[in-house]
């Protein structure tokens, strides 16, 4: 199955890991049908674009779910290290990590790769810099210090 690049911001990072904003029901079992078994969601339930009940619609597809609501005005240090634990346990599980519009995601990311898997700090930011640059509290999230009074900015021209 061809990858759904129809999803708001969809990326394929690699062969087992897969990135968007927040995919509908029909895109979790196309999802699925990709061979994807963990779902990681970053966003908020209460938002106005989040699935009725995503966990159940998840393990009803026969996939693992995991919810670590991240407010988008307030990243925190706990989020991050609960993000790390997460993404420890997947092992060589295909997973899809996902939010309202892949903005906390590729944050999350970015961090993790530069800060855990000591990535090279220009690899480790494509993918963000490929949805966004951020501002503001996440720019102090990333450690960006040169961009926290700035406004999110829009994405690096080239990237895909």
């Amino acid at each position: 199955m061809s990858d759904p690049e129809h999803i708001y911001h969809w990326r394929r990072v690699d062969a087992r890991l897969t990135t968007s904003g927040q995919p509908s029901e029909t895109e979790l079992a196309q999802l699925k049908q990709m061979g994807v078994t963990y779902i990681v969601n970053l966003g908020l339930h209460e938002h106005e674009r989040a699935l009725g009940d995503e966990a159940t619609s998840v393990t009803d597809l026969g996939m693992e779910y995991t919810h670590i609501p991240v407010a988008f005005d307030a990243p925190t240090t706990a989020d991050f290290d609960r993000f790390c634990e997460v993404m420890g346990r997947t092992g060589e599980a295909m997973v899809h990590v996902h939010c309202i519009a892949n903005l906390r995601v590729t944050a999350f990311l970015y961090r993790y790769w530069r800060d855990v898997l000591g990535t090279v700090e220009e690899d480790a930011r494509a993918l963000m810099d490929s949805v966004w640059r951020p501002g503001g509290v996440w720019a102090t999230f990333i450690g960006d210090t040169e961009s926290e009074a700035l406004e999110h900015r829009p994405p690096v021209r080239g990237k895909s």
